[in-house]
């Protein structure tokens, strides 16, 4: 299964200057819990986001650059030779940035939201879910706290 996890503000918004504009642990917890042990998907700046590559992951990233090769990633030229090169038994992570969500919403059988609770100025933007491909079959409220400083939402969606 492919399933796409983000976390995006009401507005859609991702990030600015590479970097998300929030700060929220417990979606960072969650976002461990679901893709350890799995193929994470994403675009070179959002790996190049990281400090270093993610524990207990394989990182596949898409880039346009002919001699990009990172340590420990598999580097490839579209989300299509990304998809192919995951187990097609287990499931696969598409982790962003805005482009790469875009064009991996028609191959996602699942999407793993964040719906942060605010609107903010940025870059990145995750793409609309349509209702009519897209139905929400788990919602959970998380209300703002002393380490969240905003009220935010996990929300799963599967295609129709």
């Amino acid at each position: 299964m492919i399933i796409m996890i983000a976390a995006a503000a009401e507005n859609n918004a991702l990030g600015k200057d590479n970097e998300l504009v929030w700060h929220l642990p417990n979606d960072f917890k969650r976002f461990k819990a679901l893709t350890s042990g799995h193929h994470i998907i994403m675009g070179r700046k959002t790996f190049e986001s990281f400090p270093k590559p993610l524990p207990n992951r394989t990182h596949i990233v898409i880039t346009r650059q002919k001699n990009y090769q990172p340590d420990g990633c598999i580097v490839v030229n579209s989300l299509e030779k990304a998809i192919a090169l995951c187990p097609k038994e287990e499931d696969s992570y598409i982790i962003g940035g805005g482009e790469i969500y875009t064009i991996g919403m028609p191959y996602s059988d699942k999407i793993e939201l964040t719906r942060v609770h605010d609107n903010f100025e940025a870059y990145a933007f995750f793409p609309d879910i349509n209702p009519d491909e897209w139905e929400l079959i788990q919602s959970e409220y998380q209300t703002k706290d002393e380490k969240h400083l905003i009220d935010f939402t996990y929300q799963t969606f599967v295609r129709k």
